[in-house]
């Protein structure tokens, strides 16, 4: 592609919502991380006996529990974000493409 592609692409307003879109959902699930992350690193400085606390008579506790939770969940808003951007950024990057690509003509 050329440098006027390039150009085009850019003061195309597709491409500004594309990017504000894509950053939005970034930093918006890095948020969840960091906060879930540190929120149990915190637990753990802090307040240990909270993650300690044995439920019933086995030997799983708050701390295994919620450390799974925060595994199965970072997974899941991963798959979250690619199923996202191999659908909606994605067919909002070829009708960007599309359009450049007339305008070119």
């Amino acid at each position: 592609m050329s440098s006027e592609m390039y150009a085009r692409i850019r003061l195309n307003p597709k491409f500004k919502e594309l990017v504000s879109k894509r950053e939005r959902l970034a930093w918006t699930l890095t948020g969840i991380v960091l906060v879930l992350f540190f929120g149990l690193f915190l637990t753990v400085a802090f307040n240990p006996a909270v993650l300690a606390i044995r439920l019933g008579d086995s030997f799983v506790t708050t701390g295994l529990v919620i450390g799974l939770f925060e595994f199965v969940l970072f997974w899941a808003l991963t798959a979250y974000y690619v199923i996202r951007a191999n659908s909606e950024f994605d067919a909002l990057t070829e009708a960007l493409l599309r359009e450049s690509m007339k305008a070119k003509k």
